[in-house]
């Protein structure tokens, strides 16, 4: 059991059948669960696993036998009927994992069955009366953790892969589930068990009793000092692909905010018209520029508001352009930089994080001020230098020196823990402090690392991960 101390991965997977965590999470138990959205399509997958979840599944199954007696990795062809009343429920192809060469490292089946929510529902209910429960958010991708599969990175990586929302996002999420994180800490983690067995020696035997004087190397600790660094300044960059950006179109009515706003989506989502306030209320959509996930705003123009309903959209567009991580900016180039225009960009926090935007260049041939970006929606002129302009902004901070790239709050949280442990053995060991001192320093490294793998961890951690996963993962 589970339930309030710390788990030891290297113990959970003697063991993992009898793991009960919160939630419902009971190893000891055949789960199964829709694997693919629920909706109508041409197929569906129904995903089992656990111990007895082969037999289980062929106690409604025809023919029984051959499923009974399949080999992992191989498909079997039949149909599943009601366990209780006998009925036909649907013709399936069975893909068979026999443990520990599967996904969860236990026995398992994926059903691929028609695509009809009925049909489904049924199957579902059949396999409920033969004694699966349902599975909860993350549970397969939870018993693959315990069962050795997989680290606590690669875990979280498998949701991030789900949850991407670009193509960068995806590839730099399945660079982390092929373990490139957890590579590079098990690197990091044997040198410096070198050196902490190199200082129990000296601790263990009195310096009478040594051949030789040990000698600490602090080589390993600077070198993993350095990694830690480097890999912690990929952070901005990963949150930035996978949770995306905020970006807010705004300026005075009828500034072409609307014809920006279908330019970038490639349809016309906004309202364009010549009648100043149009736009009464915000409009979103998300959009990928050069793999950036980017939650776009259209917003309402910047006056004071005609009617109730205008004041409103307003308001809404101010906390809009609050909040927004970048906002595009534009002034109609006819009219020009007008003293509204001029105030709102005098804002320095606004201004911070502002691109001021000449737009309508296709109707006048007035230059745009000194950082201005011209552009015209309706040729597109501009358009790509804009892109550029966006992507520079958030790409200025980014670290792409690493293959290897953090986006999680716990995996941070986990490596500043060690790298905080870490400086303190170094400047032990520089200042000859007490080696118990800095065994204790590096012990404390070590159980951080321990915490990013999965190796070291509690109960209410695993719960918090894997119930964000959705249900068949």
């Amino acid at each position: 059991m589970i339930d309030d101390s710390v788990v030891d991965i290297n113990s959970t997977k003697l063991y993992c059948s009898q793991v009960v965590l919160d939630h419902g999470y009971d190893t000891d138990d055949t789960i199964v669960a829709l694997a693919t959205p629920w909706g109508t399509s041409a197929l569906a997958i129904i995903r089992g696993s656990g111990i007895g979840s082969i037999e289980k599944l062929s106690s409604l199954f025809v023919p029984s036998s051959k499923l009974k007696n399949a080999r992992g990795g191989t498909f079997v062809h039949g149909v599943v009927h009601d366990p209780v009343s006998g009925e036909e429920l649907d013709d399936v192809v069975v893909l068979v994992f026999k443990a520990p060469a599967s996904y969860t490292g236990e026995d398992g089946f994926d059903i691929s069955c028609h695509g009809s929510l009925p049909g489904i529902a049924a199957i579902l209910d059949a396999l409920r009366k033969a004694g699966f429960r349902d599975a909860e958010p993350g549970e397969f991708t939870l018993r693959g953790f315990l069962n050795g599969k997989m680290d606590l990175t690669r875990a979280e990586a498998v949701r991030e892969i789900v949850e991407s929302k670009s193509r960068k996002a995806h590839t730099l999420a399945l660079t982390r589930l092929s373990g490139a994180i957890e590579k590079r800490i098990r690197t990091l983690r044997s040198k410096l068990l070198e050196t902490a067995a190199r200082i129990e020696i000296v601790l263990d035997y009195p310096d009478d009793e040594l051949d030789e004087t040990v000698e600490i190397d602090t080589g390993p600790v600077e070198s993993a000092i350095g990694e830690l660094q480097s890999l912690l300044a990929t952070f901005g960059t990963g949150r930035l692909y996978q949770e995306g950006v905020r970006v807010a179109i705004c300026g005075k009515t009828n500034a072409g905010k609307s014809s920006l706003f279908n330019l970038f989506l490639k349809e016309d989502r906004s309202i364009v018209s010549e009648v100043h306030g149009t736009t009464r209320d915000y409009i979103e959509s998300w959009i990928s520029l050069r793999g950036i996930p980017i939650r776009l705003f259209d917003t309402a123009g910047l006056r004071d508001g005609k009617d109730v309903v205008e004041a409103e959209g307003i308001r809404r567009t101010e906390e809009i352009v609050e909040t927004a991580d970048l906002l595009l900016y534009l002034v109609d180039a006819q009219e020009g930089v007008s003293g509204e225009d001029l105030g709102f960009l005098d804002d320095k926090a606004r201004r911070s994080r502002c691109i001021p935007v000449w737009s309508k260049t296709d109707l006048t041939a007035k230059e745009p001020p000194w950082g201005y970006t011209p552009l015209s929606a309706v040729s597109g002129y501009g358009f790509e230098r804009l892109e550029e302009a966006i992507s520079s902004f958030f790409l200025e901070q980014a670290y792409a020196g690493s293959e290897a790239i953090i986006d999680s709050q716990r995996q941070k949280e986990c490596l500043e823990s060690a790298l905080d442990f870490l400086k303190h053995v170094k400047a032990g060991l520089d200042e000859h402090v007490s080696l118990d001192a800095v065994a204790s320093d590096l012990q404390g490294a070590l159980t951080a690392f321990g915490e990013l793998s999965g190796e070291i961890t509690s109960a209410e951690v695993l719960n918090l991960i894997f119930s964000q996963f959705c249900v068949g993962k």
